[in-house]
Order: C-alpha cells, then sequence, then structure tokens
C-alpha cells in the first residue's frame, strides 16, 4: 500500500482551491484537466483528517510548488 494518496487540485487566485478524485472527475464538472495539479496526500491525513485539514494541506503544497516553480 502506498504512503500517499493523489488527488487532483485547482487553485484559485483567490488562493481557494478545489479537489477532484481524477481528472475525469474534474472534467465532468466542467473543469479543463490541463489546469489541474497532482498533490500527494499523505495517506494517514487522507483517511483521518478533515476535509478543511487536506484543502489546508494542498494549498500550502501548490504555494510551495510555486515558490520552487515547479508547478
Amino acid at each position: 500500500m502506498a504512503d500517499t494518496t493523489a488527488l487532483y487540485a485547482l487553485r484559485f487566485p483567490d488562493g481557494s482551491v478545489s479537489l477532484y478524485v481524477d481528472e475525469h472527475y474534474a472534467q465532468d464538472r466542467g473543469i479543463d484537466p490541463s489546469r489541474l495539479v497532482r498533490v500527494e496526500i499523505p495517506r494517514e491525513m487522507f483517511i483521518t483528517g478533515t476535509i478543511q485539514e487536506i484543502r489546508e494541506y494542498v494549498a500550502l503544497q501548490l504555494e510551495l510548488q510555486q515558490q520552487t516553480g515547479t508547478a
């Protein structure tokens, strides 16, 4: 079993984050899959964390990726 679980995220200009289970789900919701960023979530957080904790974790990861230029 993997130590992480991937989610796909879309960050909006106001800093809010939408999460998607996969690219197909996002596309079904009208989101262009090319705008999504794959973020690995620690498995324990994915299992026991609240959606707010996961959103905050993803937002931080996206910010860190942007700072290092890897997003």
